[in-house]
């Protein structure tokens, strides 16, 4: 892909420049670019561009440059210039709007990305490189359904061929399966894999499945092996950190999740969940750069919003705490805990006929809740306290 963007570049560039030494300034940058010299080239195209601002192929190859060097932010502004400057134009369209979705994934701006890969993919439907991208990104939104709707279609024609394989379709759709719980339709997948190699990523799965099913010591075994065979397993030390904190130990649970976030920043669940064992621990100012982090990865999330919210509340920032409270009741009314914490702060202002509204909200939907499990005896709820 990228020396076909070039040479697209090179011909609608050199067609509309204006003097030979803009030409050569094009050339160069473009002769830097394929040689590997990214801050030479990124320095040509700079240059080139002030004398032809709407140059959409130019601003593209700037933007590849960038990302290149790891400077995302600067490669989205060129892409969306790039997008802003050219009129519809199918393949030179897409080519941009799948780079700059990769910027957005890559910086874990996973919404944006999802907007561009779906407008890609609506556009493409057979381009295979795009489908597994915006299924990774569903993936990670943990958007398990559309994860398996938008990859199904690509697995049936294989999975009546017991020798065929494509691990990348097998894993992301054996993962979203098994996350939503349908791991009756997952495990053959799971199972193909397992055939085809003793791969990290079969026992990432299988550690999956085990945990859903809380098997936790089963589940630890499948995951640490998966870990043994790849160390930078995507997700692998997140899981294991839940297994960890399913058994109770929360030390060793720490530890896999900082591991899950050294190897990937903006891996979600570790964010949130190393955040919230911070909280638990009092190391409050820790927790809160996992939870603000968790929070810019999935934005509206109830956990890390709920997480925050009580960080807020037991640094005395008050104010901020019920205000996140008050509209994370408003956005998840059955969430039991954070109208627990919104009735404790109502207490705490002396607004007795606030407080008492939310803990009879809190009464009734740990009431609903006992409804639905006939025969199960009476449990002890949380309970907002008033404060004298």
């Amino acid at each position: 892909m990228p020396c076909v963007g070039l040479a697209l570049v090179l011909y609608a560039v050199m067609t509309a420049a204006q003097s030979g030494a803009d030409n050569d300034v094009l050339r160069r940058a473009l002769n830097l670019h394929q040689s590997g010299d990214y801050g030479d080239a990124i320095a040509g195209y700079e240059q080139f561009l002030k004398a032809h601002p709407d140059a959409f192929g130019v601003r593209s190859n700037l933007g590849a440059a960038l990302a290149h060097e790891g400077r995302f932010d600067e490669a989205i502004r060129e892409y969306r210039l790039a997008l802003d400057a050219q009129p519809s134009d199918g393949v030179a369209e897409n080519t941009v709007r799948l780079n700059l979705a990769l910027a957005y994934f890559k910086t874990a701006q996973t919404a944006k990305a999802v907007e561009q890969l779906t407008a890609i993919h609506s556009a493409e439907p057979a381009n295979q490189q795009v489908t597994l991208l915006l299924a990774t990104c569903y993936l990670r939104q943990g958007q398990n359904k559309k994860v398996a709707s938008l990859l199904d279609p690509l697995w049936q024609p294989q999975a009546a061929h017991q020798d065929s394989d494509n691990s990348a379709i097998a894993y992301l759709l054996g993962s979203a399966l098994i996350r939503d719980n349908q791991v009756e339709r997952g495990q053959p997948i799971i199972d193909r894999i397992l055939r085809n190699s003793d791969s990290a990523e079969a026992y990432l799965l299988m550690g999956t499945t085990k945990f859903l099913a809380k098997d936790f010591a089963a589940a630890r075994r499948d995951l640490e092996r998966g870990v043994q065979l790849n160390p930078s397993l995507p997700e692998a030390n997140s899981y294991l950190g839940l297994v960890l904190l399913g058994t109770g130990d929360a030390v060793a649970a720490e530890t896999a999740f900082r591991k899950e976030i050294e190897l990937n920043p903006n891996d979600f669940t570790a964010n949130l969940q190393l955040g919230g064992l911070l909280r638990q621990d009092h190391r409050y100012e820790e927790a809160r750069l996992f939870l603000e982090r968790a929070l810019r990865i999935r934005p509206g999330d109830y956990g890390a919003r709920f997480q925050l919210a009580n960080v807020n509340l037991v640094q005395g920032r008050i104010p901020d705490a019920q205000m996140e409270l008050e509209s994370l009741v408003k956005d998840a009314p059955a969430f039991v805990q954070a109208h627990v914490s919104l009735a404790t702060i109502y207490y705490r202002e002396k607004r007795k006929a606030d407080g008492d509204r939310e803990r009879e909200i809190v009464r009734k939907l740990n009431a609903d809740l006992q409804s639905k499990q006939p025969g199960a005896q009476a449990k002890t709820h949380a309970s907002p306290k008033q404060t004298p």
